[in-house]
């Protein structure tokens, strides 16, 4: 288990590249966060905050909705 220490000198994502702003009309940005099968990666896998994980899927199925982003990779 991680120590207080150590999880404070951990970076996310959002930290490494500056404040990631999620819109549903960037979807090259928006693939980078889907996997090949159009399913939203994980908190754990890309690395964000909380916060920026709910942007994230929001912004996914707004784009999704508008049929920018397929629902689905068949």
């Amino acid at each position: 288990m991680a120590t207080e220490k150590e999880n404070q000198n951990k970076e996310t994502k959002s930290n490494m590249r500056g404040e990631l702003h999620f819109d549903y009309k960037n979807v090259v940005l928006l693939e980078e966060y889907i996997n090949p099968h159009a399913r939203i990666l994980s908190r754990r896998r890309t690395q964000l905050s909380a916060r920026k994980q709910r942007e994230l899927a929001t912004a996914i199925k707004r784009a999704r909705f508008m049929a920018l982003m397929p629902y689905s990779a068949r």
